[in-house]
């Protein structure tokens, strides 16, 4: 039975009804025909060599479409990014502010994703840039810089309730149609704000671009300020940002809370990587996100900053640092409520004016690698007080990092492990303070802290070296 006449019968065989019933008679039938051949002295003939270039079970789709073979007639399944430039005389898009950079942002973005490249040049940052999901903002280096405009601050005139689209101010000539706008009650909670951009200025009537959501009423001493992110994000995922300067010209603006912005700020945005991004002289944080998943930092900076260097905010899962630095700040890298499974490797925190690195709230799981921690004005590495037992920064491992000179005055410490702290390992370090120094303890912990690994450190120049208040209770 030739393979054509098989197939006819099958199909004669289902129409009429006979179904699967059929199937053993056509193997039986093909077994037949094999022996017959066999026994006439034919032989089975070798299986045919696969041709090289056929791929019968490709793995994972190639996810480049410039790389696609068009040699092969598979076809392509992928869209091809699109990427434009900005420059200030040249380029796709020729500007030298926020408004330029956010065209090329949305433009890119409504074509499904791809890169911005910024050209040379220092851009007015008059309101955030926003990314969007699925983008590259990529710089030029140390060339590329957005600077944060001169902040300015005027009283609120006119009662503004929760659900209004405009303030009334004392003074507008600070602010901008397209400019970034806090607005605060300062005898309520002068560290809150809320944050709008100015879709247009009449006069001394600022428009909004959403409501107000809450009451801005003289009485409760408020203000529009000019205070704003130089990046900043809710609810977008995959965004890389490389080879970038972002000032925050901090001495013409006033502090902004970092739960609020930061030169980036980002909240619930899950994937993001910066690479070779520095962040400098900005009145709050460097980087701050909260409740954001997997955001990876390489070769990165965080300077002179007022407040955090990094900041791995409320419920932060996976946060990386790697070959990152964070100088001249109040914190290097600040865990803050529920931080978990980070890692910071072969990163620097120095001459930050409190702790080179904090660990407390549910922080827990979490590696420093191959770091150097050195010349902060308190505490190296601090594993806070909490409120309660329930909330320490547990099971955390320092390994292999160098602790040096931290402090102040002679009262330093290089690691300080406070209250219930549980399941701490430190091995592997050099905990050091040189001639002169000011880390007086080397590792202080305290008489309720438990299961604490201290495994084949280096201690040199500490007067005390381990201070072990739990053999003194």
């Amino acid at each position: 039975m030739n393979p054509l006449s098989r197939r006819k019968f099958v199909e004669k065989a289902v129409i009429s009804g006979a179904g699967v019933s059929v199937l053993p008679v056509i193997a039986s039938a093909q077994e037949n025909e094999m022996q017959n051949n066999v026994g006439a002295g034919l032989t089975n003939p070798e299986p045919a060599s696969k041709p090289e270039n056929i791929i019968t079970q490709p793995a994972v789709a190639d996810r480049d479409a410039f790389k696609h073979d068009f040699s092969t007639m598979r076809p392509l399944r992928i869209k091809a990014p699109v990427t434009v430039t900005v420059g200030q005389g040249e380029g796709d898009f020729q500007g030298k502010d926020n408004k330029i950079l956010q065209a090329a942002v949305d433009y890119v973005a409504q074509l499904g994703g791809g890169t911005i490249h910024i050209l040379p040049g220092t851009y007015e940052m008059r309101n955030s840039l926003f990314p969007r999901a699925g983008i590259t903002i990529k710089g030029s280096g140390e060339k590329t810089i957005l600077r944060k405009s001169p902040g300015f601050s005027s009283k609120i005139i006119r009662e503004a309730d929760w659900y209004e689209y405009c303030v009334q101010v004392e003074d507008p000539k600070g602010f901008t149609v397209g400019g970034g706008l806090a607005l605060s009650a300062d005898k309520k909670n002068d560290q809150e704000v809320s944050l709008f951009t100015i879709t247009a200025i009449k006069e001394n009537i600022l428009f909004l671009d959403r409501r107000t959501e809450k009451n801005f009423w003289p009485m409760d001493d408020t203000r529009a300020t000019a205070r704003y992110s130089i990046i900043h994000a809710l609810n977008v995922n995959d965004v890389k940002i490389e080879d970038i300067v972002l000032d925050g010209n901090r001495s013409e603006n006033e502090r902004v809370n970092d739960n609020y912005a930061a030169a980036v700020f980002m909240q619930y945005c899950d994937n993001w990587s910066f690479r070779n991004v520095t962040a400098r002289n900005y009145n709050g944080d460097g980087f701050s996100f909260q409740v954001c998943d997997d955001i990876h930092f390489e070769d990165c900076q965080s300077l002179n900053n007022f407040d955090l260097g990094y900041h791995p905010g409320s419920g932060s899962q996976r946060p990386v640092f790697k070959r990152c630095t964070s100088k001249g700040n109040s914190q290097g890298f600040f865990w803050c409520w529920g931080a978990c499974f980070g890692i910071a490797e072969d990163c620097i925190a120095s001459e930050n004016k409190k702790y080179g690195v904090n660990f407390g709230h549910r922080d827990t799981d979490n590696i420093l690698l191959n770091c150097i921690i050195e010349n902060n004005e308190e505490v190296g590495v601090l594993f806070r007080k909490e409120e309660n037992e329930y909330r320490t920064g547990d099971r955390n491992i320092v390994e292999k990092c160098t602790i040096r000179n931290n402090g102040k005055d002679g009262s330093g410490f290089g690691i300080d492990i406070q209250w219930k702290t549980n399941d701490i390992t430190v091995r592997d370090c050099l905990i050091e303070n040189t001639k002169g120094g000011p880390q007086s303890t080397g590792i202080r912990i305290s008489a309720e802290a438990q299961r604490i690994i201290l495994e084949n450190n280096r201690f040199s120049g500490s007067a005390v070296k381990i201070d072990d208040q739990r053999s003194k209770s």
